[in-house]
Order: structure tokens, then C-alpha cells, then sequence
């Protein structure tokens, strides 16, 4: 019988799985690949906050699953992971409803021979009294634009009603996520001006970003922050590190020392999480963020037939110390590539390779103003990058994704279609 892999999770690692497998198992009928995911379309997660702030649009930038899987020789199933069963190798899947209530796609049970479950992570309030009430989040498209609504809302309605002359936006988390979307709040804050809706001007958008620790960009070297925490301060972003939030309400944020900080606007990006259901996944190990603690051949610890990747796996570096692999894009790329080779060698019943995270270093985006970050490399160690050439590598990220999806010609194709769109559209997303 032809060997059946399930995918649960299209985020990057997911889905560039189930796209490699499908070109090299699926096409010659060596096994049947099946990708699940609750939405119809993909959106690479790091671009969520330009999505927020309006300098990109979703709808243009998504790819369809059930496109890639024709092209790509894998078939889509859309669906919600809530149960496994280890025993009889499937997965549970809950019922699809469209936006009255109505089901669309009935619950059902999907069989696998190898499973990999890579459903990413969301942002984690750490239990935050009315965070999760009063606080907008970035972990989808959805997400993404519900807050551009509201950002768009308050400068229509201070356009009719001049009696509106501020807007105040405050930012939980220095981390990568935080910074670049307190970047690009401030670039729309000019295009917003620029395109006639002055009523509120472009210093009067006040931008705070928050940071329990003690400086931004935490997981990044000190010699990457300080730049960072400097350029963020010339245009204008207010700084707060060593400010921990004790509360939210609808009238702003209660850090420690018992200020009040008032916003309009409030975005949680401060700290990660697996989903909650994967510490109900039929006995298998989980940690206290709930992601599936994994062994370097990335399979579980309790189950051979289940493997992990990403942000929802809790993988050893592989270098011999005790840290774990961080949440990075990077590495669901290095491991579902991995997984690519993992996978054949089951077929072939040879002994599976071992993950090491190889760090390649990290950029950081503040929209047009710059970009800036440590390259590192066998060669050259690790090489601090700014300006252009650091936005340059930044935008190849992105890139190099779209290449593992859709290959060198039609990335080129679509590089060639950015650029003539941008003389046809405006410079950012207006309703």
C-alpha cells in the first residue's frame, strides 16, 4: 500500500514540506501526501505585521493550497486538528463552518503511515489580566487586518471630526515582531498624511513600545539592539524597556510602578506559545508552552510514526548543550528540509538524520527607514549588517520562501509583477 504522510499545519515549515514531498514522492506515486490546514491560503508569518500597519496587502501576497497541492502533486484537506488516535494511526479533524455557522466540511478521520504536526505557535499573554479582551494579536492574516480596520477607522473618523487630533498605539514586546511593526506604524502614519488624511499628522500618532526586559531586541546581540533602540527613537517611537505589564484595560496598559500608559490602539507581540490541544494529543510529551518535545530525528519522544517541526516542537540545538532551537523561521526551513530526507530514508528503512540548528544570523526590518542585523557563516563568523545591503538580505528571505514554493522562474515572474504594480497602486493599503 502506497505510504500515506499527513501534514497538519501550512505555515512555512508545513508547507514547504508537503510542496518538496509532493515533487519528490508524490509525483512518482511513492507515497500519498496529504496537507491540513484550517485555512484555505498561506501568508508567510513574518510579513504579518506590514500587513497590520498596511504596506502590504494579504489578498495579493496568499497562495492556495489547494492550487500548490495540483501544481505540486499533494492533495489539500481543509480541517482542525483535535485528536489523534496512535493506535489506529489517524488524526481527528472537526467540523468546517462558514462564517453563518453552516457546516461546510462534516468531522472526519484522516489515516497516516508518518505524521508531522506542524501547526506553528500564537502569541502567549502569559495570562495577563484582559490582555486577550482588550489587545489586538498578530498570528494570522485575520488578525492582521482586523487591527489596519481600526488603525484606518480612527483616522476617517478624525478626518470627518476634527475634534480628533491624536492617536495613541502601544506595543507589548521589543522583540522582532514589535519593532518592525512600531516601524511601520510610523511609515503609515506619513503615507496616511500624504494621501490627505491629515487630520491626525504624522507626529501625532503616538507610537510606544514596551519591553519587560531590559533592552530591545532581546534575543538578538547588544551591538544589533542599541542601533535599533537608537533609529526607533529618531523617528519618533517611544521606548519603554523594563516595564512589565501588569494589566490592560480599555483605557491602556498598567505597567509596573502603577502608570497608566493610555492607548487607543494595543498590540500584544511579546512571547510565544504552541497551541493548547497539543497537550491533549494522545499522551504525547509536551512542555510547559505546550509544544511537543521532540528528539533530534525530530520524532516524538513517545511515538516513531509522529514527527515535529517549527514553532510547535521542542527540538534540542543539537550542538551537546541544554537550549532548545528558537521559534525562527529559519528553522522550520532547516527542518522541513530535513524532514524531506527523513522521510525517504523511512521509505528506503535506513536510519534517519539528526537536526542541528545551523544559525544564520537574523535581520530586522524598520520599514523604509533601514534595516539591520548579524549575518554568520562557517567563513566569516558573525558579520553585523545595516542600510541597504541589510534590507536587501531582509527582502531575500522572503524570496528564498517563495523559491521553495514556487521555484526560480515563477518567483521571478512575481518579483516582475511587484514592481509594475507598484506604479498602479498606492503606496499603502487604504481600505
Amino acid at each position: 500500500m502506497t505510504h500515506r504522510v499527513v501534514i497538519v499545519g501550512g505555515g512555512a515549515g508545513g508547507l514547504e514540506l508537503a510542496t518538496a514531498l509532493g515533487r519528490k514522492l508524490g509525483k512518482s506515486g511513492r507515497a500519498r501526501i496529504t496537507l491540513v490546514d484550517s485555512q484555505l491560503t498561506h501568508l508567510w508569518k513574518p510579513l504579518l505585521h506590514e500587513v497590520a500597519a498596511g504596506s502590504l496587502n494579504a489578498s495579493e501576497n496568499e497562495l492556495n493550497y489547494v492550487a500548490q497541492g495540483k501544481w505540486n502533486h499533494f492533495e489539500f484537506q481543509i480541517g482542525r486538528l483535535y485528536g489523534i488516535d496512535r493506535a489506529a494511526r489517524t488524526i481527528r479533524l472537526a467540523a468546517t463552518l462558514d462564517a453563518e455557522g453552516q457546516e461546510l466540511v462534516p468531522a472526519r478521520a484522516l489515516s497516516y503511515d508518518t505524521l508531522v504536526i506542524a501547526v506553528g505557535s500564537a502569541t502567549n499573554d502569559f495570562g495577563t489580566p484582559g490582555a486577550a479582551e482588550h489587545c489586538y494579536f498578530l498570528d494570522s492574516p485575520v488578525q492582521a487586518q482586523r487591527f489596519h480596520q481600526q488603525l484606518l477607522s480612527h483616522y476617517l473618523r478624525a478626518h470627518a471630526s476634527p475634534s480628533q487630533q491624536a492617536i495613541d498605539v502601544v506595543i507589548v514586546g521589543a522583540g522582532a515582531t514589535g519593532v518592525e511593526l512600531a516601524a511601520e506604524l510610523h511609515n503609515a502614519a506619513q503615507e496616511l498624511a500624504a494621501y490627505g488624511l491629515d487630520s491626525i499628522r504624522p507626529q501625532d500618532m503616538h507610537i510606544t513600545l514596551v519591553e519587560a526586559g531590559p533592552r530591545v531586541l532581546p534575543a538578538l546581540p547588544e551591538r544589533i539592539g542599541q542601533p535599533v533602540h537608537a533609529q526607533l527613537e529618531k523617528i519618533g517611537v517611544r521606548v519603554r524597556t523594563g516595564a512589565r505589564v501588569e494589566a490592560v484595560t480599555g483605557a491602556g496598559l498598567q505597567i509596573s510602578g502603577g502608570e497608566l500608559l493610555p492607548a487607543a490602539l494595543k498590540v500584544w507581540a511579546a512571547g510565544i506559545r504552541a497551541p493548547d490541544f497539543l497537550a491533549a494529543m494522545d499522551g504525547l510529551e509536551t512542555n510547559r508552552i505546550h509544544q511537543l518535545i521532540v528528539r533530534p530525528t525530530l520524532q516524538t519522544t513517545v511515538d516513531d510514526n509522529i514527527f515535529a517541526l517549527g514553532d510547535c516542537a521542542a527540538c534540542p540545538m543539537g550542538d551537546g548543550s541544554k537550549d532548545m532551537v528558537p521559534p525562527r523561521a529559519q528553522a522550520a526551513h532547516q527542518q522541513a528540509s530535513m524532514l524531506v530526507r527523513s522521510i525517504r530514508a523511512r521509505l528506503a528503512g535506513k536510519p534517519l538524520p539528526q537536526y542541528r540548528y545551523r544559525d544564520y544570523g537574523s535581520l530586522v526590518s524598520l520599514s523604509h527607514h533601514t534595516a539591520v542585523g548579524n549575518l554568520m557563516g562557517r567563513l566569516m563568523g558573525s558579520v553585523k549588517v545595516e542600510g541597504w545591503l541589510a534590507r536587501m538580505f531582509y527582502i531575500s528571505l522572503y524570496r528564498m520562501h517563495q523559491v521553495a514554493l514556487y521555484g526560480f522562474v515563477r518567483t521571478g515572474t512575481l518579483i516582475l509583477s511587484d514592481r509594475i504594480g507598484r506604479a498602479t497602486q498606492p503606496r499603502l493599503k487604504l481600505h
